[in-house]
């Protein structure tokens, strides 16, 4: 792995940590604002007890993403953030936001797409055959 793909890879890493956490956290403290909050999630009309789910998932997500070991789970994890971000985006879509509303899940998308594409091999599932 080249150094600038390390590079690449630990700063929209660390971007996509930064961004799960803080919005994992907001979800499971019941913020009001903020992105994924109680006002936003009640806007799109998902029960409250969804902001629980996903604050719960987005924390493990960064602990597997962040954690050398365990490359299956990471996968999972990866994926997990693909299905949250999307699903969001898509949500608010639906909802007729505008784009402010829409940047947020987005550039955490784009973050989970660099971070998983650009992770080093010791951190990927190789297939034996």
């Amino acid at each position: 792995m080249t150094r600038r793909n390390k590079i690449i890879y630990w700063i929209s890493t660390l971007w996509l940590a930064l961004g799960m956490v803080s919005t994992g956290v907001v979800q499971l403290t019941r913020g009001k604002e903020g992105s994924g909050g109680v006002d936003s999630i009640l806007h799109l009309g998902y029960p409250l007890y969804l902001l629980t789910i996903l604050g719960i998932w987005k924390l493990l997500g960064v602990a597997a993403v962040l954690i050398p070991k365990f490359l299956l789970v990471k996968e999972w994890a990866y994926a997990g953030f693909f299905f949250l971000s999307s699903g969001a985006i898509l949500s608010h879509l639906a909802a007729g936001d505008q784009v402010k509303e829409i940047f947020p899940p987005l550039l955490l998308l784009a973050l989970t797409m660099i971070s998983w594409y650009f992770r080093p091999l010791d951190r990927k599932v190789v297939s034996q055959s």
